[in-house]
């Protein structure tokens, strides 16, 4: 039994990640069938689109300049590079089912939804169009608008002043550690996301649904 120092009542926001929570997004989906040999995608994943570069997009790098930049530095892989945005839509494979349908459960309880996302602001919108879930959020904040990124805490004070929140009311869940952890020292209680029903164990103690 978990057991929490806060009353069911005082929470009463929750906050979402997407990718890995939501949404399935995974280069790997689109890269599986551009390389023959497995471990030529993981090199290149690792070492020329790495997640170094792919967060500057999310932070705002424009897309276009971020696929010249790098296939300037690696011409020799500047076709598989192009691949990376001009093939984005296969990445984005589909929704998380489980954790969709614990969304619209905490929905129909009439619980504010709030989405926390590092994501390019090009690229939100096919998102956006895909995936009718996303209409249920009461406010979104997305990284690549706001120029800011999880962890920097400056995007969760943003998240909280925009809506007029109190991260002490609030339930913030993420797949990414750092981003859990920089939520919880804002006062968030904070969920590192491994899976759905997981998310939904621990909410059982602390929201009615």
């Amino acid at each position: 039994m978990i057991h929490h120092n806060k009353t069911i009542m005082q929470y009463k926001n929750i906050i979402f990640d997407f990718g890995g929570v939501l949404v399935d997004w995974n280069p790997r989906h689109l890269y599986k069938d551009h390389f023959t040999n497995p471990e030529d995608m993981e090199y290149f994943l690792k070492n020329i689109c790495t997640e170094a570069w792919n967060i500057e997009q999310d932070r705002g790098r424009p897309l276009a300049q971020a696929t010249t930049e790098l296939q300037r530095r690696f011409p020799e892989h500047s076709e598989s590079i192009a691949l990376f945005y001009g093939k984005w839509e296969v990445m984005l494979k589909g929704e998380i089912p489980e954790t969709v349908a614990l969304l619209y459960r905490l929905k129909e309880k009439n619980y504010p939804l709030y989405g926390l996302t590092n994501w390019s602001a090009e690229t939100i919108d096919i998102a956006y169009r895909r995936f009718p879930f996303f209409a249920v959020f009461d406010g979104i904040v997305v990284s690549g608008t706001e120029k800011l990124i999880k962890p920097d805490k400056r995007i969760y004070e943003l998240l909280l002043d925009r809506y007029q929140l109190k991260a002490e009311e609030s339930i913030f869940i993420d797949d990414n550690i750092h981003n859990v952890e920089a939520a919880r020292e804002l006062g968030f209680y904070a969920i590192h996301f491994v899976g759905a029903a997981q998310v939904e164990a621990v909410l059982s103690g602390m929201v009615s649904f």
